[in-house]
């Protein structure tokens, strides 16, 4: 048996055994699949525009596994348009306790004082599952007023690290390693349980990486009574880590922000990773893909992206056909978490297709041994084992140019002479081949079963 399959399945038995004793579910046992408002929404995201997508979702994607909605950065600000005006009031809203709380202009069902447990409860009636994305941290106005902390004898100054502040977010101070700092984490992790969550997305904390933070918000969360998905952003998450990862969160960002471009762009401030960077990002965590702990490679940016987008104008997603087709068939084939960005209420009938297509889904949440046996200036190729004996292979043209691949299916590492062949994307047979031969355009891809 190869190495890495021994590794995967040890990781496995190792999971399970320690769940059956504990008599406690394990968390995410396939990628998640869901959307997240950033992409389109940014900080804007109102009650109403949340439910017209949850909507969508539930009528259209969840009979496919797509299940989780999740409300991004800024939920609890009141004027998220001020956002880009330094030293504007944003309207930060606190409990008593330094909590963030649902903007009550924006989720109106919040203001009942039950913060997110109504949309929570309409979610739920639906079959789906909810979640928001935090900021790692203490909130500053709640260390300027002191605040108490909820269910300890400890206050907001005591939890504080002044010294420590996200680069990019000024909403909040970093927690301290101690006692406090705990109290504060378990109280937010109980509100969110209060409220029934189901997954929490945590910023600013995995690049850099945020040992002490991790541990605590994980612990937090698995001592609220709830049983909540854990999320860290943004990345690259360093391999480093990768055992001390796999402990505290069920996916972790391998890639700093992504978004609808094909390599780097040039001459730019910022620029986004590109889906190009994500082949050899994908490959080195490869390795420690496994039940309940998902390498995550970010949101997909399909679909029409707006009306305020997170980063750039409102668009049609600048991928072409191909490099959407790549973009999904290299997720699935490395098990990533599958987190939809697009205004799902403006969804096209070409984005929809590639994301209802059972049989790639299937690469996505019930594959396993997944690696890259080829990687070249111009090609990747991945494979894959499927159940009773099906193999799946992704083959993808990196390059700017048409090319055509050809191979042996030993060289691929598969062990017989002969394959049938099938398609996922066409959902066609193709008859028995004795090796690997498809012509594919720039950015182009395939992925298909053999057995």
């Amino acid at each position: 048996m190869e190495r890495v399959s021994l590794f995967s399945l040890v990781l496995l038995s190792a999971s399970l055994l320690l769940h059956a004793q504990t008599k406690t579910p394990l968390l995410a046992p396939t990628p998640p699949m869901g959307w997240n408002s950033w992409d389109s929404y940014g900080l804007t995201i109102t009650e109403d525009q949340f439910k017209a997508n949850t909507d969508w979702l539930n009528q259209h994607l969840k009979q496919y596994g797509w299940k989780y909605v999740v409300i991004d950065e800024g939920w609890y600000l009141q004027h998220p348009e001020k956002a880009a005006t330094k030293g504007a009031d944003q309207g930060y809203t606190l409990d008593q306790y330094g909590r963030y709380i649902p903007a009550p202009n924006r989720f109106p069902s919040s203001v009942s004082g039950a913060g997110f447990k109504p949309l929570a409860n309409y979610v739920h009636s639906l079959g789906l599952r909810i979640g928001v994305h935090i900021i790692r941290g203490i909130p500053k106005q709640a260390v300027d007023k002191n605040l108490p902390i909820a269910g300890s004898k400890f206050h907001a100054a005591d939890a504080a690290d002044k010294a420590d502040t996200c680069a990019w977010n000024p909403d909040n101070y970093g927690i301290k390693d101690n006692a406090a700092g705990q109290a504060y984490y378990n109280s937010i992790a109980k509100l969110y349980a209060g409220w029934g969550l189901d997954f929490i997305k945590v910023d600013c904390i995995s690049s850099p990486y945020k040992a002490d933070e991790i541990r605590m918000v994980s612990a937090g969360l698995k001592n609220s009574g709830r049983a909540i998905v854990l999320s860290l952003s943004p990345g690259p998450t360093p391999p480093s880590e990768a055992s001390d990862v796999r402990k505290h969160a069920q996916m972790w960002r391998i890639s700093n922000d992504f978004w609808d471009i094909w390599k780097k762009q040039e001459g730019e401030e910022w620029t986004p990773q590109p889906l190009l960077d994500l082949f050899q990002l994908l490959a080195s965590w490869s390795p420690h893909i496994g039940p309940g702990h998902w390498p995550d490679a970010d949101m997909l940016p399909l679909g029409y992206i707006g009306p305020i987008p997170g980063w750039g104008k409102p668009r049609q997603s600048s991928f072409t056909s191909d490099e959407a087709r790549t973009l999904l068939t290299l997720w699935s084939i490395a098990r990533s978490p599958l987190v939809l960005g697009a205004n799902l209420t403006k969804m096209d009938s070409a984005t929809e297709s590639l994301l209802t297509n059972p049989e790639v889904i299937a690469v996505d949440q019930h594959s396993r041994d997944n690696k890259p046996v080829v990687q070249t200036s111009t090609t990747v190729i991945w494979t894959a084992k499927g159940a009773a004996g099906k193999q799946y292979v992704a083959v993808f043209n990196i390059s700017d140019q048409p090319q055509q691949v050809s191979h042996s299916w030993k060289e691929l590492g598969l062990p017989k002479a002969s394959y049938k062949v099938r398609d996922l994307w066409l959902k066609k047979d193709s008859g028995s081949a004795s090796g690997l031969k498809v012509s594919l355009a720039p950015h182009a891809s395939v992925l298909y079963a053999v057995e």
